[in-house]
């Protein structure tokens, strides 16, 4: 591309700006992308305002996610004309990212897309969706089936919650959906399947060590003392599958749920989980996914709308998904 191709540039942290730049400015890989759509996530947030040193190399093209096709490549498992979606493993924080019109990853980092899942709709999931994908092999991997009870899903109108939402309540799950925009997003959530809509600010004070058991089970992406007392409600054998910090990074609790009540806590990590996770929670959403409730969850913005958005996501101001378009 001798005229060059759109980026967003973090010079430092928190100083991004909408620029021009070269194949040559890449970073080393073996596949390169024309990125068709990128999106935002809470980590982008903290990306683009510096909140958090989640950018760990200078400049930078930020952007955790992308969707494309392949345009070179040298990796033997991906051929040019290929629909790819790229998530985690460092990209958007120490690798280029996603917003740019172009990428180069190592083939090792890339999935294959299904084919019933367009590239705009891979960035409708995004990490957040599919990591929300994560989360519910693990509550089933635990045994936790529909028959159990109800599933709480808390931050339930961002991205990891609505997908979960939309997920579960296709699989025949009962869904709790927990937000501290309840009043504001009740339609929204029951919309994308939730059977009952709570508070989540009754869940985000500190609380006792044990509660009134209430869910079979519950994906959370809130992290802190929410995470503590979703703990402290579930029922006996349950599980809760935790994959986020969007309250805090702290967990004050006893240790009184896991001794008396037999509940797991499942740890969920997307960034380096390996290919065969990557392509089974790829598989199921393709499978088990209602793409006119993730139709019903997305926006579009275009990329020199992102770097506004940053601050946006992280008051917790955006609800869904949100795709950047690149094409």
């Amino acid at each position: 591309m001798t005229d060059g191709f759109r980026a967003i540039v973090l010079q430092e942290a928190g100083k991004p700006e909408l620029t021009r730049m070269t194949d040559a400015d890449l970073m080393a890989g073996d596949v390169t992308v024309a990125v068709d759509y990128s999106t935002i996530n809470f980590k982008d947030g903290l990306a683009l305002t510096g909140k958090l040193p989640s950018a760990r190399k200078f400049p930078l093209i930020p952007g955790i996610d992308f969707a494309g096709k392949v345009v070179e490549s040298s990796h033997p498992g991906f051929a040019v004309g290929d629909r790819v979606v790229q998530n985690g493993f460092g990209v958007g924080e120490s690798h280029h990212g996603g917003y740019a019109e172009r990428a180069r990853v190592k083939g090792d980092w890339l999935v294959k897309l299904p084919d019933s899942i367009s590239n705009a709709r891979a960035m409708a999931i995004g990490t957040a969706g599919y990591t929300a994908a994560l989360c519910v092999v693990a509550l089933e991997k635990a045994g936790i089936t529909k028959d159990q009870g109800d599933i709480l899903v808390t931050g339930a109108a961002g991205g990891v919650g609505s997908v979960a939402i939309a997920l579960l309540s296709g699989l025949g799950f009962r869904v709790v959906a927990s937000s501290r925009r309840a009043d504001s997003e009740a339609d929204y959530l029951m919309g994308l399947g939730a059977a009952e809509v709570i508070d989540g600010a009754a869940l985000s004070a500190a609380g006792g060590p044990l509660g009134k058991e209430r869910w079979a089970g519950a994906v959370d992406s809130v992290g802190s003392h929410t995470l503590a007392n979703v703990l402290a409600a579930t029922k006996y054998d349950g599980a809760v599958a935790a994959c986020g910090l969007a309250q805090g990074a702290d967990l004050p609790l006893t240790v009184m749920p896991f001794i008396l009540r037999d509940v797991s806590l499942l740890g969920v990590d997307s960034v380096m989980a390996p290919q065969s996770k990557r392509i089974n929670a790829w598989a199921r959403l393709a499978s088990d996914l209602d793409l006119a409730k993730l139709d019903a969850m997305t926006s579009h913005v275009k990329l020199d709308e992102v770097i506004a958005l940053g601050s946006t996501i992280l008051a917790g101001g955006v609800r869904g998904r949100i795709v950047v378009d690149l094409i």
